[in-house]
């Protein structure tokens, strides 16, 4: 990958709007005497989402079950993966659901343990994908494959064409490409973000390595070796599981930005987006289905992206709380605050888009504030 001239945001404009944002945000947990960190419903559904996937696990590897069950709980265990990886590793991994960088550092763990990586997350999620939002070139988190395009700015080729169709499958096997190829595929990048000749600690290694064979050990040898199963038990095992969790943070993290309100800025020739980096995050990044509690408890309140995009240290479970706060300063500032009132009219505005996206005859138009 070339080295890319780092991209800078304007930050001289519509700063007030930025300073209110924050001072009501700040109110808000002073006068309620509340952390902006984990509460006790948090740390509840943390243990609800472990002991389901490990004891999943527990009674997979049991040997006790028939393997229409065993298959089964694969599928639960897959649904309990996204769970984790949306509520307590990427609350984990950003610092905020603890105020002890020691529970965040052990609760990160649990990222590692879904077979993917926390230290090269923070790199290409924490650090790229949250300064670089939608902004083509920077941002990997619109490089999901080749054969997907979602920016209007990135290079068309034939296969986009159809990618309204494929997309939704491609997402599934993220997962499969992260456990075995992602991690190792980024920690070997000579240049990421905004690193050039990037040095990873040696102590990262190893952990990448060691929890990389763990991972393997208990998900292909453990049952291999203890159940009586065939590989091709354990293959349709292994893929169901992952195969359901890559779906489900595809599609929610997708709806996230690439969907039609959000918009895909360039920057100038100076390489400079030219609004506020607050601004920016509001204009790229959506809402969806506020008012489902089921999926907010699921997800971990990354159907509020808006405010987990500018306050990412505080825990997903305030979320839901601070979002009026958010979409009331945006209305006075007149500013954008995109969202869509149920999950599935942010998975058709997403459909559109990438059919959008797909036509060679599409031409974008950046969004207006």
């Amino acid at each position: 990958m070339d080295t890319l001239e780092k991209v800078t945001f304007n930050n001289r404009t519509s700063r007030e709007f930025s300073k209110t944002v924050k001072k009501r945000v700040e109110q808000y947990f002073e006068e309620n005497e509340l952390s902006k960190h984990a509460n006790w419903q948090m740390v509840v559904k943390t243990i609800l989402m472990l002991t389901l996937f490990l004891g999943s696990y527990g009674l997979i590897i049991s040997g006790q079950l028939s393997l229409g069950t065993m298959w089964f709980l694969t599928f639960v265990m897959g649904v309990a993966a996204a769970g984790i990886g949306f509520s307590i590793s990427h609350d984990a991994l950003h610092g905020a659901y603890s105020s002890s960088k020691r529970v965040n550092r052990a609760l990160g763990f649990t990222f590692d343990m879904l077979g993917a990586n926390g230290y090269i997350w923070k790199i290409t999620h924490n650090i790229i994908h949250h300064t670089y939002t939608n902004i083509h070139g920077h941002d990997e988190d619109l490089e999901v494959a080749g054969f997907i395009r979602l920016s209007p700015h990135s290079e068309h080729k034939m296969i986009h064409r159809v990618q309204h169709i494929i997309a939704f499958f491609a997402y599934s096997l993220a997962m499969v490409f992260w456990v075995f190829v992602k991690d190792y595929k980024n920690f070997l990048k000579p240049n990421i973000g905004p690193y050039d000749n990037k040095k990873h600690p040696v102590s990262e290694w190893v952990i990448l390595f060691v929890t990389k064979a763990l991972f393997y050990t208990y998900m292909l040898v453990l049952p291999m070796l203890l159940l009586d199963i065939t590989w091709i038990h354990l293959l349709i095992g292994f893929l169901t599981l992952h195969l359901t969790a890559g779906l489900i943070v595809g599609i929610i993290f997708q709806l996230a930005h690439v969907v039609e309100e959000t918009d895909h800025p360039q920057p100038n020739d100076e390489n400079m987006i030219d609004e506020h980096w607050m601004i920016h995050e509001m204009i790229t990044t959506n809402n969806f289905a506020r008012d489902n509690k089921a999926l907010c408890w699921f997800v971990g309140g990354l159907n509020f992206q808006i405010e987990h995009h500018l306050f990412p240290k505080i825990c997903s479970v305030h979320y839901p709380a601070i979002s009026p706060i958010v979409e009331q300063t945006a209305r006075e500032f007149n500013i954008p605050y995109n969202h869509h009132n149920t999950f599935i009219e942010a998975v058709a505005s997403h459909y559109r888009t990438l059919k959008k996206f797909g036509d060679p005859e599409f031409t974008y138009a950046k969004n207006q504030i």
